[in-house]
Parts: C-alpha cells; sequence; structure tokens
C-alpha cells in the first residue's frame, strides 16, 4: 500500500492525500473509525482519527474508488483534509502507522500502466499535462492523454499482425515461395504511409512541448536587458550604461498567446579582448543561430526569423509600432511594446500546428515511429517472404514498445520518474 500528497504543499485551504493498494480500505476504516464506508466515488465528510489512542486529527471528505476501477486498477482512496502543515503531517503519519509507505515519484501512475488502465503514451501525455504552462501545451497533452495516440498505434499493430499472418501463411502454402503476397506490398505501402504522416507532425509538437525560443541580440547598450525587462514585466536582467555587463545567457519563460516561449537575453556583440567577454558573445551568437526568433537591436539583414527593434525612440522621434519587418519601441517609457507583443504573440501562433494537435510529441514516441517506418520500407521493398515476416516482425516489435505492450524495465523507470510525487 502506498500513500502521497498529491496537492501543493502545505499552508493550503485544502490537502488531497492519495492512498492505493490492496487492504487501503481497511486502513480507511481505522482511520474513520467506522467500518461502514462511503459510496463509490462518493465524497463524505468523515472524522479522521489517530491509530492507537482515537485521537482526533481533523474533519475531512473521504472518498473510495474499488479496484479495477479506479485510476490504478487497485483499490483507492483519498481524503480532503485541511491543507495546513500540522494536519497534514498527522495524517501522514497515521499513514505510517497503519504500514503504508510514502509512493515514490510517478507511483500512481506507473501502477496504473502496470493494470492496464493506460498505456504508455498516455503515461507521458500526463506528465505533460502536470508540467503544462501555457493553453498550447494543455491542449496538446490532453489530447494524448485521452488515448489518441494508442488508439492509432494498436489499430497500426493490429494491421501489422495480419500483414505477418498473410506473408508467414504465403510461406507455408505458396506453391512459389520466392514471390512475395501480391496484396502485401500496397498494404504495407499504406501503413507505412500514415505512420509517415503522423511523424511529420513531431517537430510542431516538440515546439509546442518545449516552447519556442525568441533572442534578443545587438551591439552593447542597445538596450537588450531593458527590452528583456520589459517584455517580461519585471526585473530579470541588470540594466547599467556600462558596456558588456551581461556575460551570460538570461533565460525568461513567457507565455505568448497561450504560447510557451524562453526569451533570451544576450551578450553584446562587439571586439573584446577580455575573455570572459569573448565566452559569452560566442555563446550568444550560438544560442541566436539556433533560435526561432531573433529581436535585432540594431542593423541586421531582413530574414525570416529575424526582426529588427529599433528601442529608444524616446529619444530618436520615431512613431511606435511595427511596420516593415522593424519594430519601433522604448523599452524606458513603454512606447511600442504593447504593438510588439501582439506581433510576437501572433508570430508565435503562426508557429504552432493548426487543426487537430500533434500526435508524436516526444523524442522517445518519434524515434519508435521512425524505427517502424524504416522497417516498413524494408518490408515493402523485400521480395524474400522470409526476410519480408522478419522486417514485419521488427516494425511490430516496435510499435509495441511505443504503447508500453513490450519495453524494458529502465525505460519504464526512466519514463515514470518524470512525475512528481503523488501522481
Amino acid at each position: 500500500m502506498i500513500f502521497s500528497l498529491s496537492s501543493g504543499p502545505p499552508p493550503a485551504g485544502i490537502a488531497v492525500i492519495r492512498l492505493s493498494g490492496e487492504g487501503v480500505f481497511d486502513c480507511v476504516r481505522i482511520l474513520t473509525g467506522t467500518r461502514r464506508l462511503p459510496p463509490p466515488r462518493t465524497a463524505m465528510l468523515r472524522s479522521i482519527h489517530r491509530p492507537g489512542d482515537h485521537q482526533l486529527i481533523d474533519k475531512a471528505l473521504v472518498l473510495i474508488f474499488p479496484g479495477p476501477h479506479s485510476f490504478t486498477g487497485e483499490d483507492s482512496a483519498e481524503i480532503h483534509c485541511h491543507g495546513s502543515p500540522a494536519v497534514v503531517a498527522a495524517v501522514q503519519q497515521a499513514c505510517l502507522t497503519l504500514g503504508l509507505r510514502p509512493a515514490e515519484p510517478g507511483e500512481f501512475t506507473r501502477r496504473a500502466f502496470e493494470n492496464g488502465r493506460i498505456d504508455l503514451t498516455q503515461a507521458e501525455a500526463l506528465a505533460d499535462l502536470i508540467a503544462a504552462e501555457t493553453e498550447s501545451q494543455r491542449d496538446q497533452a490532453l489530447a494524448n492523454a485521452g488515448g489518441r495516440l494508442r488508439t492509432l498505434a494498436e489499430a497500426w499493430r493490429t494491421t501489422l499482425l495480419n500483414l505477418r499472418a498473410d506473408v508467414e501463411a504465403d510461406l507455408d502454402f505458396a506453391d512459389e515461395p520466392d514471390v512475395a503476397t501480391p496484396l502485401a506490398t500496397p498494404a504495407i505501402r499504406a501503413l507505412a504511409q500514415e505512420i509517415a504522416t503522423a511523424l511529420a507532425s513531431a517537430p510542431l509538437a516538440e515546439r509546442v512541448r518545449n516552447g519556442l525560443t525568441i533572442a534578443v541580440t545587438g551591439p552593447p547598450n542597445a538596450g537588450k536587458s531593458s527590452l528583456v525587462n520589459a517584455l517580461a514585466s519585471r526585473e530579470v536582467a541588470i540594466v547599467t550604461p556600462i558596456a558588456g555587463t551581461t556575460r551570460d545567457i538570461i533565460e525568461v519563460h513567457l507565455d505568448l498567446g497561450g504560447v510557451a516561449c524562453t526569451l533570451l537575453d544576450t551578450a553584446g556583440l562587439r571586439d573584446s579582448s577580455d575573455p570572459v567577454e569573448q565566452e559569452g558573445i560566442r555563446r550568444a551568437k550560438a544560442r541566436a543561430a539556433a533560435a526561432d526568433l531573433v529581436l535585432s537591436l540594431g542593423e541586421g539583414a531582413n530574414e525570416a526569423n529575424r526582426l529588427r527593434v529599433v528601442n529608444k525612440i524616446d529619444s530618436t522621434g520615431d512613431p511606435p509600432g511595427v511596420r516593415n519587418g522593424t519594430a519601433f519601441v522604448s523599452a524606458a517609457t513603454g512606447a511600442g511594446l504593447e504593438e510588439l507583443r501582439a506581433h510576437l504573440v501572433h508570430w508565435a501562433r503562426e508557429q504552432l500546428p493548426r487543426g487537430e494537435p500533434a500526435l508524436v510529441t516526444s523524442a522517445r514516441q518519434a524515434h519508435l515511429l521512425s524505427e517502424t517506418l524504416a522497417f516498413l520500407r524494408e518490408a515493402e521493398a523485400e521480395h524474400h517472404p522470409v526476410l519480408r515476416a522478419e522486417s514485419l516482425r521488427l516494425a511490430a516489435d516496435s510499435l509495441g514498445r511505443l504503447t508500453g505492450a513490450v519495453d524494458p524495465e529502465e525505460l519504464l523507470g526512466a519514463i515514470f520518474s518524470r512525475f512528481c510525487i503523488g501522481k
């Protein structure tokens, strides 16, 4: 039996303590001092007592979830008590006294996987949902937490198993074993195309999951740090009139209209004999080259991923706004910042996949589907039925690892270690 605080750390208005495993309902009976459990999935007010001396700990809402129709697939319960540190500590100590142990990170979700309640793609989506900071990240995680990729993967695997059966039957019964089953090649090609289409969404999904990157570059004293502070609406970078103040890259996380973005304040670009500043400039150039968008304070080429920014328009007299590939702003007075933010929100939304959220959302999923696709291409090109059957078997194994039907123990540990305690 395991338990964990599944809500935020105290103090809080309410704390949720989850319990799961065989014998949990007996523990609930002892804690509440009654043999009568609440009806399944119905919250009822109960007094929570300390085992042994029956001292009152708190009055709390108690729910039970009989297995296998629970999140973990086991008998589970939740105690919704007051969220003070003292109450939470007392309930946790009562659980320890009754023989429950603290859950490890991701253990509830791992038990759900092991009991067939979810597959690995849904587990990864739940981890992404917990970590989601923006609307686009939430939408993408919710789609796969509902089993979209799982449903497709199961259909693909069924098709693969049928193809394997056809090819192997041809091995057993065909008069000419060197000739592949005529109907197999179009079916393999069609399945490969479906998987290739799903894979095409992976780069965009990664951008949603990890966020876009916007680098702010330019010469010293161009106002880069001031612009970063203004866009972040808080003081995150040191601003001084001394050239070379920014040495290392400062990262600021922004929500641009529901899209996660990381804003990078970089070192001023100039010739310098200072080895520390030289390293800062080298890093600035490298991060700018890899960024999705560069805000260039100063002269710059009119490139697709670069927006020239003219700062300090309070002294130049330029009207604020974004026009002809250039943003005119004043980080000091705020002039033009709203127009720049609106431009960045529009740009960020344009980078997202259109229509349905992407299916393939992690490097692990993309790798396994790429591997599956490669084996299918081999099977499509192979004319000998024995070799074709082997390629189809390898493709089916890769798809099995995608959902967790076939997976090594160490990979499961790596996936579920991403979860927080209590999930």
